[in-house]
């Protein structure tokens, strides 16, 4: 197998021999390294390597160079390997270059000069980020396959969940991808059987549910102890958080998501506003680092598991799954978050996996290749994604019923879209239809102030509008206000028929629910802040208050 390769420039002789060094000594295993004092050259090199269909996972290069700058280097390489990361080398004044560099060329870090040691300033940065260019990279010849139409909902679903699992596959569209055909000859099937799934053993699926899928990638399915000390419902950014802090807290816990870890961060392109990450990052790679620590810790996730009921007996919690097992455990925390609503609009449902998607502009983006695409909302998220979808399509469309985005988003986003030529924001503005044969191929457009109409093409359309919460499975054993948010702690005070059924001396502690035991965490609790930092902070903070219950037992 081929190894992918570390570049390196630096016109100091002595300091790129010194960073060669210790680069090679520690990586030489897993890495090609190639190291030279003219960002020309490099340039060159790296041309080179494209045409061999090599890769590169790293690029790292000092800021003061006489042919050209380091900034500008690393610019020029991302054109031609995008995905690899990128570090500038830079001194003490160089500081304020380097931190343009975050929103300019998506700088991945700055790293001054002496790095010495190397195991504290260097080894922690460098291995941080090849981690993360490998949980995106594989093989062609390692990588799973989905064989399928571009605009089937099925193929749409199966690549959502893989991608939410953080599982490397090749998507191949079988309209344009010539090698697709060969692979249905190969598995002696027609177009009419797909979506097909090669595993990279040459076996294969045709038309797998999500769980088929989930058992052959190596998803777990099944809990292993009889009880558990926590039970966590929903893996999104509170869920991940209480599994971390109750695991490295030595309960035994065990995390349950129906579909993609993550929730709806996982799917957001960048975000850029979370504390301690400069240069931003993407949800899937948040949704990564919490899974990694969370597993290291000692948590047990099952997905894709689906929760059909919750019982109380004798202070504990039996917890019904669809597929027909139950989980024991002391304590459950419901943190299912909140779903994207869908709006009324007349066809819309016609498509949906089809040309409307609802979050999942990572997963599509490269569908949209110089399309004209359209994303209803003008939220942080749905700025994010136009951010990302910039990339690729040829326009994008925000369509927002106020009139201004700076109305409804973070300032930054505001201003980096400003700075963007083909993102349009079109304000005071409904999609009141959606038209098309077998997928999305033109929408219908309302002013809200003059009342005309307008039909207009669209390859796909981006819904990120409203929320919902994810009670939807929940029986009744919970209160919940009139929208479907969990009361919990003094909100649960208010209600007229809470005496009647909270029997403990206590006042239910800030994130429980009307049963003692069961809490409720993020977005899906009546009266917490949203975002993903909030939601974060409300997992750590179920934990805190599951660990009083349990004392109390």
């Amino acid at each position: 197998m081929k190894l992918p390769y570390i570049i390196i420039t630096d016109d100091d002789m002595q300091v790129l021999r010194a960073i060669q060094r210790d680069i090679r000594n520690k990586y030489r295993d897993d890495y090609k390294v190639a190291a030279t004092d003219s960002a020309i050259e490099a340039l060159e090199v790296i041309k080179e390597l494209k045409l061999k269909s090599e890769e590169v996972a790293l690029f790292i290069s000092d800021q003061r160079m006489p042919e050209m700058e380091g900034i500008t280097f690393l610019e020029k390489a991302n054109e031609i390997f995008p995905e690899a990361k990128k570090i500038l080398l830079t001194a003490y004044s160089d500081i304020d270059a380097a931190i343009k560099a975050i929103n300019n060329v998506k700088l991945d870090y700055y790293l001054q000069k002496p790095w010495h040691p190397a195991e504290e300033k260097l080894f922690p940065v460098v291995n941080d980020l090849l981690d993360e260019w490998q949980a995106l990279y594989k093989p062609d010849h390692e990588a799973t396959r989905i064989i399928g139409f571009q605009w089937s909902p099925k193929s749409h679903e199966l690549k959502e969940f893989l991608s939410g699992n953080l599982v490397p596959y090749i998507w191949m569209d079988i309209e344009t991808d010539p090698e697709a055909e060969k692979y249905l000859i190969s598995a002696s099937i027609s177009k009419s059987d797909l979506p097909l799934v090669i595993f990279k053993d040459g076996t294969v699926i045709i038309d797998p549910s999500l769980r088929d899928l989930a058992e052959r990638v190596g998803l777990q399915q099944k809990a292993t102890k009889e009880m558990y000390d926590v039970l966590i419902i929903g893996a999104g950014p509170a869920g991940l958080a209480a599994s971390v802090y109750g695991s490295c807290e030595g309960l035994k816990t065990l995390l349950i998501e129906r579909s993609n870890p993550g929730g709806q961060a996982s799917s957001s392109a960048r975000i850029e506003n979370y504390l301690g990450f400069p240069n931003g990052l993407s949800g899937a790679e948040l949704s990564r680092r919490a899974i990694t620590q969370t597993l290291r810790f000692g948590t047990e996730i099952l997905t894709p598991q689906e929760v059909k009921n919750i019982t109380v007996k004798d202070g504990y919690k039996i917890t019904e799954m669809k597929d027909g097992s139950e989980i024991y455990s002391k304590t459950i925390v419901i943190a299912t978050g909140v779903a994207y609503r869908k709006p009324d609009i007349m066809g819309l449902e016609n498509f949906s996996g089809a040309g409307v998607y609802y979050g999942a502009a990572s997963v599509e983006a490269h569908a949209c290749r110089d399309e004209i695409i359209y994303i209803v909302g003008g939220g942080n998220s749905a700025c994010q994604a136009a951010m990302y979808m910039s990339k690729f399509a040829k326009e994008v469309n925000i369509l927002i019923r106020r009139d201004a985005l700076s109305q409804t988003a973070a300032n930054y986003l505001v201003e980096n879209i400003g700075r963007t030529p083909n993102i349009h924001v079109i304000g005071n503005t409904d999609v009141i239809s959606c038209s098309g044969a077998s997928v999305l191929e033109s929408i219908t457009l309302k002013n809200a102030i003059t009342g005309e109409e307008e039909t207009v093409a669209a390859k796909a359309l981006f819904i990120y509008i409203g929320t919902r919460p994810g009670t939807a499975w929940l029986n009744n054993i919970v209160l919940k206000n009139e929208n479907g948010f969990i009361l919990s702690g003094n909100d649960l005070l208010k209600d007229k028929s809470f005496n009647t059924i909270w029997k403990l001396k206590r006042d239910p502690f800030m994130p429980e629910t009307s049963v003692p035991g069961i809490f409720a965490s993020g977005d899906v609790r009546f009266g917490a802040m949203t975002g993903i930092s909030s939601a974060v902070g409300e997992g750590a903070m179920a934990i805190r208050f599951v660990r009083k219950y349990l004392q109390e037992m």
